[in-house]
């Protein structure tokens, strides 16, 4: 019965080419995305090239390839370079214009509810969150945050999927023991807070 009610992680990745890319089921493009990504932090990790003056390279390269290709083909009656119509539609705009509206108008909420509502539950959960990313953040730098999250994305949805069944049963157990930890410190220390007081009064 359990089974059958699991969600498949294909389904919780959305389903589409992506998931198909994070499960290695398109390995092509795993792999791509695994070279790639990897041969970028090489670059800027340890050849110590810039992110900007590379990024400016390429694009003075490719530019400089189309512009000659270009050239030599009005010249020697060759076909134009093949580019499509560079334009992002008006849809793609609004679609990301309104999942970042969404984003942003959580996190308002979250900043009013600190502020505003003095939450204090809230309030310790947001500064802990915002401590661990601190932390994690003194050890590495942004890059390789960037590539550890690539490594990670490419391969713990597919241990997931391989041993959903065992992760699952520990996660629930995981997840009881801190709701227990939690309602101790909830009932012990954050009731007796004056401002959660203040509150009950109003």
């Amino acid at each position: 019965m359990a089974e059958s009610r699991r969600i498949s992680v294909h389904q919780v990745l959305g389903g589409g080419s992506v998931a198909d890319v994070l499960l290695w089921r398109r390995w092509c493009g795993a792999v791509i995305l695994l070279g790639s990504s990897t041969a970028l932090w090489f670059l800027f990790e340890w050849a110590g090239y810039n992110l900007l003056s590379f990024t400016a390279n390429v694009l003075l390269l490719l530019v400089a390839i189309l512009f000659f290709w270009a050239k030599s083909a009005s010249l020697l009656n060759r076909p134009l370079p093949p580019l499509p119509d560079l334009e992002i539609s008006e849809e793609s705009v609004l679609k990301a214009a309104d999942v970042a509206r969404v984003w942003i108008n959580h996190a308002l909420s979250v900043a009013h509810d600190i502020a505003v509502g003095r939450n204090v539950k809230l309030f310790l959960q947001v500064a802990s969150g915002l401590w661990v990313i601190s932390y994690i953040g003194s050890f590495f730098n942004f890059l390789t945050l960037v590539y550890i999250g690539v490594l990670l994305s490419l391969s713990v949805p597919v241990l997931y999927e391989k041993y959903q069944a065992q992760v699952d049963e520990k996660l629930i157990l995981a997840h009881k023991i801190i709701q227990t930890q939690y309602k101790k410190l909830d009932d012990n220390i954050l009731r007796k807070m004056p401002l959660n007081k203040e509150k009950k009064t109003q």
